[in-house]
């Protein structure tokens, strides 16, 4: 233990490498902050909560943010401003990823405004920034007032040939067969993101195990840590709050009268297999009339209805939840295990170069596929090594989807977070950049949704990938699994439904091919699950994915042979990378006029491979022979129509290939004697002439005359 500044440094090796936590030195202010050092990765991460809880709300209202600051990588942002903006998709992605294992380790009904803000100051590739801002937003809170229900740990787990890595270095990465981040308590594993090259199940649940064991070790660190804080002065004794709880006296009589009513409406909506908006408006219905009878009765005020009707919700999901574990049957009448219908199409509009429409229950998602030039991907502006993607898959979930009104903004983090985890599951089937050199965007709008959209996405991507003739190494359909657990009991769901997911204590998503798993996310509503659930979970998961291919594979077995009409079509050539300034000219005078003479588009890389998009194909051709042509050297012997550019009183220059000019000398102009230029060619003029010699200098010598002796002597032949 060092101190310094009235703070605190303590390290643990995780990995092989040390990870250092300090705390009481920046920050002091912050309800809990510490400095999280792993590598020359360095985040620091403050927590603070409001002194009252927020009034009229029934949801806990937690805030992570993760600022990424330009600085940590040495680079000055881009665009006119040049300072942080908007938060980029990963600096997004990672404020969820430190939200959703938070956020089920806070007490029920605590509604005080929590905010927890990671600041990323350092970044070294090697060592994953996001990682440790988990782990550094776990020791904030542990240090803080605030009642939270931890600490946890977060790691990555790599695997490289057959073996578990923890926290894989960049080059480990690129070879790892997965990327799996988890985190968890001591106890049980609550979070999990990763994606895999078709990784087997045995393979996941091995790598999460491997992870938890690390985690452990980090949790038992985070304990010590906190003990020696609050011995220093450093922590603080956990705030008692205020809870948002029932009034017992309220609920007690409410169950009674409630309850009979509650459980006959569950059995009817089972029997009925109700659609959704039908069962939401009834039970709707039914909790108003519940709380007008007691506010005839007794509770006639606000605070006292609030109550009753929370009550209702309580009744509903115990009793929906009882069913199941219990009854071994669902609110739609499901077996535990079962999909709901599955219906799917292709080509739905007539001139997007592919589209997928994937519809599972009420769960509707249309995706639409559009190839462009690989000049069309995409540029990041962020703090990793990777600088542009060349397939980008975009998810929409409008309101009229789960039939509300509401105003129409940009995307969320809901629906980006959704969008990439479509864009990961389905990645590492895209063929590389040599086989199909298109940038690929994916579109998938909600059309309609109860549940699993996101794994609606993946489905309707994949019909759409095939349609648009895109050659995927394998299809992948995902779906979302849930869980009812009470102590030792529990079911675990096939193909969840919104109201499941609602009332459920797990949001578990997996998708993959027939061979194996590329991408998983699970996320909890309880204190975390142990390995026979994760057992039971990733085997029904890989059933139902299964099932959906067959159904999927019966409307598109493979990937059509040829793209859309309306998709460009691209040719590659490789030139000299020497040569790259002849095509692009001065100012970039002549790449624009092939682009304006043909209405293709021309991508050139810095190793001298052209990419020519053109959606019409003799205008690829023109475009192709006109690059090739300014990249051509001139040869001697050859015949080529020149045009004549200058006449001086020795001979006329005419230009061969485009930038390259040649002599043509009084005396080569004709058979007989030339006594002007002017007589026999005039500037602008077209005429065949050959290469009769290049000197020393590069200086070409043509002749009109040879030119005109071979075209004689090939009329003759």
């Amino acid at each position: 233990m060092s101190t310094e500044n009235s703070g605190f440094t303590r390290t643990l090796p995780v990995g092989g490498r040390e990870m250092s936590i300090e705390t009481g030195r920046l920050a002091k202010q912050a309800g809990g902050s510490v400095l999280i050092r792993y590598g020359d990765t360095v985040v620091l991460v403050a927590a603070t909560r409001s002194d009252n809880p927020r009034e009229g709300i029934d949801f806990f209202p937690l805030t992570v943010d993760y600022e990424e600051r330009m600085y940590a990588v040495g680079k000055i942002p881009g665009g006119f401003i040049k300072r942080e903006g908007r938060p980029s998709e990963k600096a997004i992605l990672s404020a969820r990823l430190i939200d959703r294992p938070v956020r089920p380790l806070f007490p029920y009904g605590y509604r005080n405004d929590v905010h927890v803000v990671a600041t990323v100051l350092s970044v070294d590739q090697d060592n994953p920034q996001d990682v440790i801002a988990i782990i550094g937003a776990s020791t904030a809170l542990t240090l803080s007032d605030i009642p939270f229900l931890g600490p946890i740990g977060a790691v990555v787990v790599g695997r490289v040939d057959g073996k578990f890595i923890i926290n894989p270095t960049l080059a480990q990465s690129e070879s790892s067969e997965i990327y799996l981040t988890v985190a968890g308590t001591k106890d049980a594993v609550i979070m999990v993101e990763a994606r895999a090259k078709e990784a087997s199940e045995e393979v996941i649940l091995d790598a999460i195990m491997y992870g938890h064991e690390e985690i452990k070790k980090i949790v038992s660190f985070i304990s010590e840590f906190r003990e020696a804080a609050l011995a220093s002065g450093l922590a603080k004794p956990t705030h008692d709050g205020d809870f948002l709880i029932i009034d017992p006296e309220i609920e007690s009589v409410v169950r009674e009268y409630a309850a009979p009513k509650v459980e006959l409406a569950v059995k009817q909506f089972i029997q009925s297999k109700m659609a959704k908006l039908q069962r939401e408006a009834m039970f709707k219905a039914l909790k108003e009339e519940i709380k007008q009878h007691f506010a005839a009765e007794k509770y006639s005020e606000d605070s006292q209805l609030k109550h009753v009707g929370s009550t209702i919700d309580k009744i509903e999901k115990e009793t929906m939840r009882q069913v199941i574990l219990e009854d071994r049957v669902r609110i739609d009448g499901r077996a535990l295990d079962e999909v709901r219908n599955i219906n799917c199409d292709v080509s739905v509009l007539p001139r997007t170069h592919g589209s997928g429409l994937f519809t599972r229950g009420q769960t509707q998602v249309m995706s639409v596929v559009t190839l462009g030039a690989v000049g069309d991907e995409q540029i990041l502006d962020g703090l990793g090594v990777e600088e542009s993607k060349r397939y980008m898959h975009h998810y929409n979930f409008p309101p009229y989807s789960v039939g509300e009104a509401r105003f129409m903004r940009g995307p969320g983090r809901r629906e980006i977070g959704h969008g990439v985890l479509a864009e990961k599951a389905l990645e590492q089937m895209l063929p590389s950049e040599e086989d199909f050199p298109y940038t690929i965007r994916i579109v998938s709008e909600v059309l309609e949704s109860n549940g699993s959209s996101s794994m609606g996405s993946v489905c309707g991507s994949t019909l759409g990938l095939m349609d648009a003739g895109v050659p995927i190494k394998a299809p992948v359909a995902g779906v979302a699994m849930g869980l009812i657990k009470e102590d030792d009991k529990f079911a675990v769901l096939t193909d969840i439904q919104g109201v499941e997911d609602h009332l459920g204590d797990m949001d578990f998503k997996v998708a993959g091919t027939e061979s194996g798993v590329t991408v998983i996310q699970m996320d909890m509503k309880i204190g975390g699950i142990n390995r026979e659930i994760l057992i039971e979970a990733l085997a029904q998961a890989k059933q139902g994915r299964l099932h959906i291919l067959k159904k999927m594979l019966e409307v598109i077995p493979a990937p059509r042979p040829d793209l859309s009409p309306f998709a460009p079509r691209i040719i590659i050539t490789t030139i000299d990378p020497d040569k790259i300034r002849n095509v692009i000219g001065p100012g970039g005078k002549m790449i624009k006029k092939i682009i304006d003479e043909t209405g293709v588009k021309i991508d050139i890389e810095d190793d001298g491979r052209v990419f020519i998009a053109a959606v019409d194909g003799e205008a690829g051709k023109k475009a192709l022979a006109i690059i090739e042509s300014l990249v051509a050297d001139v040869e001697v012997g050859k015949i080529y129509l020149g045009r004549v550019v200058k006449i001086m009183d020795f001979g006329a220059f005419c230009e061969v290939l485009p930038g390259k000019e040649g002599l043509v000398h009084i005396s080569q102009l004709a058979e007989q004697r030339v006594g002007k230029v002017e007589d026999i060619v005039s500037v602008g003029d077209e005429i065949m002439v050959k290469v009769v010699k290049i000197d020393e200098h590069g200086r070409v010598n043509l002749s009109r005359k040879e030119a005109l002796r071979a075209q004689q002597q090939q009329t003759e032949k």
